[in-house]
This record gives C-alpha cells, sequence and structure tokens, in this order.
C-alpha cells in the first residue's frame, strides 16, 4: 500500500536545490520501503558488535526465550562499550561489568579452560547470558513481559520485581527497560524495511545551510570556534536541530537507531566510513545521505562542509536516527566531554600550520586533496564514550 510521507513536519521545496532534487527523488520510493515480511531469528546489524566477539554474543544471545543476541549486545554497550578492561569506581570489571560478588556465584567457564575469568571475554559474556537467563528463571511467573522483567531484575533485583508483580515502579528501573530494550533495536538485523525518519528534513535543512563552512578538528559549530565543524560535530548540530541530541563521537553515533542496507538509503540517514568493516567501534567518518549516492559531510582540514559522493570501499553502512535510539544511548562523562573540547582548542592553535593539523588528527594517515579517495575521509575528535555502569 502506498503511503504519504510528511517529514520533519516541513514540506521539501525548490529552496533546497541540489538537495530538494535528491530528497524528492529519493522519497518518491520511501512508500514501499517501509514493508516487508517479518519474523525469523534475531541477528545481528553488520558490525554492530567488534568481530572478535560477534559469534560469542550470537551463540549466548539464544541461550533462552527471554535474551536475543541483539539484547545481550545492548547490554555490553552499555555496560562497558565492549572494553574488556573497563573498571568502574564501584568495582565492575569486565566487558560485562560484574563486580566480585555476582562474579563469584555466576560467573561460568565458557571457554572450557578449567577458569572462571572475569576479564576474558570468553567467560564474561558467556557469563552474562547466563546471568540474564537465571534471573528470568527467578522471575518467570510475575505477570508482563518476561524479557521487562528480566531487565528490572538485572537492574532492581528479583524480588522487586516479584513483589510488584512486573516492572517496579522505580524511575531509574524503567528507565533501565527502555534503555536497552531500545539500543537493542540498534544492533539487530532489521527483518523488515526500516520506516523513514520524520526528522530527517529537518537535518538535512541544517546541513545544506553550513555548506562551504571550513572544518574544524574537535568542532561542534560553537561561536566560540566560528561555527565550525568537524564530521560528527556537524551531524550531531543537524540532528539537535530536529530535536535528537546525538553522542559526539561517529562511532556512538553508529547506535542512534536501525540501519537499513544500502539499497534501502533515505534522505536523513547517517552514511559511515572505517578502514575495519567488522567493527563499528573502528568508524572514523560520517555524514548526512541526501539522495543520489551523494552525502553533506565535514571531510578533513584545510576543506569545507560539502556535498560528496558516498560510495567508496571505505562505507561501513548506515543508520535511520530514532529519537529513542538516541536516548537510549550512553553519554559521554563530563571529563570526555572536556577533553574533546580542548582537543579541539589544541587543533585550532594550530590550524595554521599543516603539519601540525594532521599531527593533531589520529588515524588519518594517508591525506588527499580533492580525490574521492576513502584516506582523506578524517577523525573526529574523541573516542568512543563508554558507560562505566556497574552491573546491579
Amino acid at each position: 500500500m502506498k503511503k504519504v510521507l510528511v517529514v520533519g513536519g516541513i514540506g521539501v521545496t525548490a529552496s533546497l536545490g541540489f538537495v530538494g532534487l535528491l530528497f524528492v527523488g529519493t522519497l518518491a520510493a520511501a512508500g514501499s520501503l517501509a514493508g516487508g515480511a517479518a519474523g525469523g531469528a534475531v541477528g545481528l546489524a553488520k558490525g554492530a558488535v567488534p568481530a572478535q566477539y560477534q559469534s560469542l554474543v550470537q551463540k549466548w544471545g539464544n541461550l533462552c526465550p527471554a535474551i536475543n543476541p541483539a539484547l545481550l549486545a545492548a547490554q555490553l554497550y552499555q555496560e562497558s562499550g565492549f572494553n574488556p578492561k573497563a573498571q568502574s569506581p564501584a568495582a565492575a570489571q569486565g566487558i560485562a561489568q560484574f563486580i566480585p560478588g555476582t562474579w563469584a556465584t555466576h560467573g561460568i567457564d565458557g571457554n572450557k579452560d578449567g577458569v572462571r575469568d572475569v576479564w576474558d571475554p570468553q567467560d564474561a559474556i558467556p557469563s552474562a547470558a547466563y546471568y540474564d537467563c537465571e534471573l528470568a528463571k527467578y522471575v518467570k511467573d510475575a505477570p508482563g513481559d518476561p524479557t521487562h522483567n528480566m531487565l528490572a531484575a538485572y537492574n532492581a533485583g528479583p524480588y522487586a520485581v516479584i513483589k510488584y508483580g512486573g516492572v517496579p515502579p522505580y524511575s531509574e528501573t524503567q528507565n533501565y527497560v527502555k534503555t536497552i530494550t531500545d539500543l537493542s533495536k540498534s544492533f539487530a538485523r532489521p527483518v523488515t524495511r526500516v520506516e523513514p525518519s520524520k526528522q530527517a528534513a529537518q537535518a538535512i535543512q541544517y546541513a545544506q545551510q553550513k555548506l562551504g563552512t571550513p572544518y574544524l578538528w574537535g568542532g561542534t559549530g560553537t561561536a566560540e570556534q566560528g561555527g565550525r565543524f568537524d564530521c560528527s560535530g556537524l551531524t550531531q548540530a543537524a540532528y539537535r536541530t530536529a530535536g535528537i541530541e546525538l553522542p559526539r563521537v561517529a562511532n556512538d553515533q553508529y547506535n542512534a537507531g536501525p540501519h537499513p542496507s544500502r539499497d534501502e538509503l533515505l534522505p536523513g540517514d547517517l552514511v559511515f566510513f572505517s578502514d575495519d568493516l567488522t567493527n563499528s567501534r573502528a568508524i572514523r567518518h560520517v555524514g548526512i545521505y541526501v539522495g543520489g549516492g551523494y552525502m553533506i559531510d565535514a571531510p578533513r582540514p584545510g576543506a569545507v562542509v560539502r556535498f560528496s559522493k558516498m560510495d567508496t570501499p571505505d562505507y561501513f553502512g548506515a543508520t535511520r536516527v530514532t529519537a529513542a535510539g538516541a536516548e537510549a544511548l550512553p553519554t559521554a562523562p563530563a571529563e570526555e566531554q572536556k577533553a574533546e573540547e580542548q582537543a579541539g582548542e589544541q587543533a585550532e592553535e594550530q590550524e595554521e600550520s599543516p603539519e601540525g593539523a594532521a599531527d593533531t588528527e589520529p588515524g588519518d594517515e594517508a591525506r588527499r586533496e580533492e580525490s574521492e579517495t576513502p584516506e582523506g575521509r578524517s577523525d573526529e575528535a574523541g573516542g568512543p564514550s563508554v558507560s562505566r555502569a556497574p552491573t546491579s
């Protein structure tokens, strides 16, 4: 059935120029993109889980009916950002952030090497799944959704779920259940066509207004920075005008919604680029798709916000941003945000020296002038923002 699409509450008019032509042409097919067959087991989205952990998450995420691989991935991402060396101030340890007492009771020897090691993902990931399933058993007779009850038990304890007959009326617990449930959608491989974004037109309109703006490593468009951007600073600012707050860096922005395939892209989708096509944590560049194989992006020092072709060998994948998906993402601690601001200030100070600017930008070893080779796309300031919340 054909559908009429209204994007972001604003019309697509001739004033959008080149973007408008691409936008209208691409949206003409949007109605048919929302259909499709449902069903089937939950798989993981391409690269959403680092390659070295993907088979573990896929296997152990099917341990019991209350969990699935995407849900387990969402918990690991929320807890540690897939960092096996993570340690919180509350002594939560490893990729799954077990506190010592919980590990002593529920940790298992997942790889059968005779050692239960909280720092070894081959033990910690199976243990996280096992712990979830044990909690699900404890609250199996409680009314309501079994997965929601399991997540509530993870956060507030099984007794609270049993006492209240489901998710207890604690705001922290209710928020945790919603956060992991929403976040899991960004880790799941879509089994139907992904619904068009309602905020896309506003984000594109903002990005178009910034065409010609000089690039600044660490730039988020503030007055102090002269209104300049790096790649993820531009996408963050664009979606902020549409009422959605994205994380600061590109590899976290990838998890802000479901992932349409290349032939399902619509204007407003974020498109990502990486030298490692198996790991979303290695993403180093992002742009806003505008249709017709083009994106608007802030590419590198010395360049300006511009239209770029997006079909290059380093294309990683796309995200259709949703408010719920963005809200579910962990936020960077204040000290990380401050470090990013300082990095941007340092880059600004060195901008007049091309050699200095190149030295301050991590991971971009090969430069380009105006060619469309993938090496020219540059990293944004800062590393991945990681939640270190201890297991409750």
